[in-house]
């Protein structure tokens, strides 16, 4: 078990309150003065995009991309804090609206693959050992419009690319199924866990499981974090939660699944993760309708809930369970779960 777990949270999620259907509902916080509040919030990891560490990337030179990394460096070390990934942001730009590494037209695959390669060289030049791929529009809206074993060629091809580009660099890959593509490549931990398995680097191939995004899979995000564990190919989590089979919601924690909750925290217990330094990740965001400025409660109350789950997996009777295991006696087992989280004796 872990004594001493880290946490992080990436920028984004102090956020203004936009959705695709309305106006930002809260004033805007500037971005460079979030970094000052992750300690006080008890975080010391930061995920980053490329472009949350560069503004502006596509038209920078490599001179200014290394003032600037070297700019961030410095605030990192200032404030305490760690850079835990960085992930290239491949798709809010015209180039990749059907797709980077899996494009049909050869110039926007070109695109992708040398912005990740300056990604690569951020992630090192402000002290990072990991690059996160999101594969957002690696994917389609109808499946007739590109050929799947090519794209999943072309997914392995980037991926012994970064590994021959960079010697050190860990690659995780956030797999999702849906959203902004109708059917995504990559959609499960299993497909991530099986490229890594064909890249020229198995080792240094790992996957990144958001909890929302598994649900959106059908799939129970514990049990994908487990088989990623079996593996040894879990680089981080991040943590959330989703009500239903719909849209990318970034809830907090435990907010509607609060037994999966307990169960993604009692993985992590079990095998020990973070004890080589790995992070809880959170990506949750505020409701919407929360009015403030700069407001924060749902990453400390997300933190909150971890923290108490991990009470509740160390506090849990394990011979009872045993018992009722042998038995099996699984409505009894269940039922006993429940009393536990409701702190019913």
């Amino acid at each position: 078990m872990n004594s001493n777990y880290r946490f992080s949270f990436g920028p984004w999620n102090i956020s203004e309150g936009a959705d695709p259907f309305g106006p930002e509902v809260r004033p805007a916080f500037p971005h460079e003065e979030k970094f000052a509040l992750y300690r006080p919030l008890g975080f010391e990891g930061v995920q980053f995009h490329d472009d949350d560490v560069v503004p502006d990337i596509d038209n920078r030179t490599p001179d200014q991309i290394g003032r600037k990394c070297a700019e961030v460096k410095a605030m990192l070390g200032n404030q305490g804090l760690v850079p835990e990934f960085v992930a290239p942001r491949l798709w809010f730009t015209p180039e990749t609206v059907d797709g980077g590494y899996t494009s049909n037209t050869e110039a926007h695959r070109r695109y992708a693959f040398d912005r990740t390669m300056r990604t690569i060289d951020i992630a090192r030049e402000i002290g990072s050992k990991a690059v996160v791929l999101w594969l957002s529009r690696e994917g389609t809206y109808i499946r007739e419009s590109k050929n799947p074993r090519v794209a999943y060629e072309r997914i392995l091809a980037t991926l012994n690319a970064m590994l021959e580009y960079d010697k050190e660099i860990e690659i995780w890959i956030e797999p999702k199924p849906n959203e902004p593509t109708d059917h995504a490549y990559v959609p499960t931990i299993g497909h991530a866990v099986a490229l890594a398995y064909a890249s020229t680097d198995p080792r240094r191939v790992k996957g990144l499981i958001e909890s929302a995004h598994a649900l959106l899979a059908g799939l129970d995000p514990g049990d994908e974090m487990a088989f990623a564990l079996a593996h040894d190919k879990l680089g981080s989590v991040h943590l959330n939660d989703q009500n239903g089979l719909k849209y990318d919601q970034d809830k907090n924690f435990g907010a509607a699944n609060l037994r999966a909750a307990f169960n993604q925290v009692r993985v992590l217990e079990e095998a020990g993760y973070g004890n080589k330094g790995e992070f809880i990740g959170l990506d949750v965001k505020a409701m919407r309708t929360q009015a403030g400025n700069c407001v924060t409660e749902h990453l400390t109350n997300s933190r909150a809930i971890f923290l108490h789950l991990v009470d509740k997996v160390r506090t849990w009777d394990r011979e009872l369970e045993r018992q009722f295991v042998e038995a099996r006696d699984y409505e009894a087992l269940e039922f006993a779960v429940m009393k536990h989280l409701m702190g019913v004796k």
